[in-house]
């Protein structure tokens, strides 16, 4: 079937600026050539765009299409896990999202929604996926959630962990490089797109400052991961982890901006550039950390300053900048509790990054805030994540040959960076998406249940404002 796009301004990602007067022609998924509309061959259907802006697909290199992990989450929706990464890459569609990087998660339920939908099975953006972050334990574990072990059965905790850790977790910290090689090998052998593995801890007790893998030994993966014709990248979270995963030849680096209280040094800016390394960044906008700065303590206030420092000398350094945003979807009852709420997921939806289905506009404000032109931000959203993840051939521009991936809008965006939300209309691979069937099945966004008959009778031992009387350090009155 084809198709010819007609009337808008075409925005392709390859020139410098917007075209006026040309139509897009698509035929079996791909663009078949962008030319005057009367140079080109009379298509089965044409759609009238005028007044309108059409560009690439946007992409976003680090959601985590199942990042609501809580034990609650994870015991209601066992054996469904699949679904709810089809529900969250639908989300992800309908706010223009047409490819997603999942760089965490469990991947024989992420391969699974990826093939369903690369088959059309399903719609959904279009997934590729690591799996698990080479080095780490799973989701009930020091690594993530430390809370579980001891309270949900070890039968279950045991197999939750397994179903992301795999043989890939931190067993590997004991082994030679050698030894780790070889089970990444085996472990690339099942399937997934591209690796990605520890640079630094995460969280922990040091904050994300110890190192994960040794030099030797990240070489060695990165090493793996090309040898099998993928992509390599690291998680990072200091100065010193940030260096060692450039030089161990890494394509791209998470959250890059992300150093702990330390400025990124300029010889480790000047890498990024120089190796040709992509740099995810994590930035929040000005009006962002003002709320965020009410509910941190002083000691997370100096790490949020020094990657918003960073944000801002990655961009101006030269290196190549990725939009992502961990982006995932939270249960509406968890975005409620204080563990949430007074963190950076727990920011208005406006402000909030890690919203899978806002958290990459709030990206593209929060860098023009930090002085990203126009064009570069629709780069860092679209073509040189392809590049990072060498899918460029396919993806990432609106040029002849690429597969049709487009997002009409109704406002410029090279006028605001506000203007990518509005969103008109969305292309996937040639066939219009009907983005008000998105979500198909609400499971993780549906709204809270209705509240049980009990609840109004239901009476809790301390009352809730002022703190009863009693020893202060052991009746808090705030439950």
């Amino acid at each position: 079937m084809s198709l010819l796009l007609t009337g808008a301004t075409v925005i392709d990602g390859v020139s410098d600026k917007g075209i006026d007067g040309r139509a897009i022609l698509i035929e079996n998924g791909r663009i078949v050539a962008i030319d005057r509309p009367d140079e080109l061959p009379a298509p089965a259907e044409t759609l009238d765009f005028s007044g309108k802006f059409i560009i690439p697909g946007l992409m976003n290199a680090n959601v985590h299409l199942l990042v609501n992990v809580l034990f609650e989450t994870l015991v209601r929706y066992e054996g469904r896990y699949e679904d709810l990464i089809v529900e969250a890459a639908q989300v992800a569609l309908k706010s223009g999202m047409t490819t997603v990087f999942d760089t965490w998660g469990p991947r024989r339920a992420l391969m699974a929604a990826r093939d369903r939908i690369d088959q059309g099975a399903v719609p959904g953006s279009r997934i590729r996926c690591a799996g698990n972050i080479i080095g780490f334990d799973g989701p009930f574990s020091d690594d993530f959630d430390r809370r579980i072990p001891g309270v949900g059965s070890s039968h279950f905790v045991d197999r939750v962990n397994a179903a992301w850790v795999e043989n890939v977790g931190r067993q590997l910290m004991w082994l030679t490089p050698e030894e780790v090689g070889k089970e990444v090998r085996t472990y690339l052998e099942r399937g997934v797109d591209f690796l990605k593995y520890a640079s630094n801890e995460h969280g922990g007790a040091a904050a994300g400052a110890f190192i994960q893998f040794s030099e030797r030994t990240q070489r060695v993966i990165v090493e793996e991961a090309h040898r099998a014709g993928l992509t390599a990248q690291a998680h990072t979270s200091s100065v010193e982890g940030l260096r060692l995963a450039i030089e161990a030849g890494c394509d791209l680096v998470q959250h890059a901006n992300t150093t702990g209280p330390t400025e990124i040094p300029r010889e480790t800016l000047e890498l990024f550039a120089g190796k040709d390394c992509g740099a995810v960044v994590f930035p929040l906008t000005d009006n962002g950390f003002k709320v965020l700065k009410e509910s941190i303590s002083d000691h997370e206030w100096t790490m949020w300053k020094a990657a918003d420092a960073n944000a801002r000398n990655l961009a101006a350094s030269g290196a190549s900048i990725l939009l992502a945003n961990d982006g995932g979807i939270f249960a509406p009852e968890v975005l409620n509790e204080p563990m949430i709420k007074g963190t950076w997921n727990g920011l208005p939806e406006d402000e909030a990054l890690g919203r899978l289905a806002t958290g990459h506009f709030v990206w593209l404000r929060a860098m023009e805030e930090k002085g990203m032109s126009p064009m570069a931000l629709l780069h860092a959203a679209t073509r040189n994540i392809a590049k990072a993840y060498q899918v460029d051939d396919d993806l990432g521009t609106l040029e002849a040959g690429k597969i049709a991936d487009l997002v009409v809008l109704d406002e410029d965006p090279l006028q605001s960076a506000k203007n990518y939300q509005s969103i008109h209309a969305v292309i996937k691979d040639g066939t219009v998406v009907d983005l008000d069937a998105l979500p198909q099945q609400r499971l993780l966004t549906a709204g809270l249940p209705p509240a049980l008959e009990e609840e109004a009778h239901y009476k809790r031992a301390l009352h809730h404002g002022a703190r009863l009387p009693g020893c202060p350090s052991c009746v808090k009155g705030n439950h």
